[in-house]
């Protein structure tokens, strides 16, 4: 069992079974909401218990994929594709240890020139 929160605790969750391979998302997108790039891991939604569902707020960032936030503190904790039965967990949420790596860079394309990928990881452009 694996769990995490935002940052002031309104929201927790808790996920069963081992953590799958994080990726690092560098996209415009997943910049804007965390500030940097979006490291997470995708989960099927039924291995996932959220406590604090109702302090979620969820924010529709294209026609494919919703982004959601901590109503209290602004944590960004989820994103999740709107048609597909799993959903993505931001690993700086999680409580450690968490007892994965990652394992790729997608959406390399679009990351920030203030910052290099250098750990050896595959670098998808898209």
């Amino acid at each position: 069992m694996h769990k995490g929160s935002c940052l002031c605790g309104a929201v927790r969750f808790e996920v069963e079974g081992e953590l799958p391979a994080p990726d690092g998302c560098h996209c415009t997108k997943c910049r804007k909401t965390s500030g940097h790039f979006f490291a997470s891991t995708d989960l099927p939604e039924s291995a996932v218990t959220i406590h604090g569902a109702d302090r979620v707020t969820w924010f529709q960032s294209s026609e494919k994929v919703r982004r959601g936030f901590c109503a209290t503190c602004g944590s960004a904790l989820f994103w999740k594709p709107v048609h597909h039965p799993w959903i993505a967990i931001a690993m700086g949420a999680f409580d450690s240890p968490t007892g994965t790596r990652m394992s790729k860079h997608i959406f390399v394309a679009d990351k920030g020139d203030y910052y290099d990928i250098a750990d050896g990881l595959p670098q998808n452009p898209q």
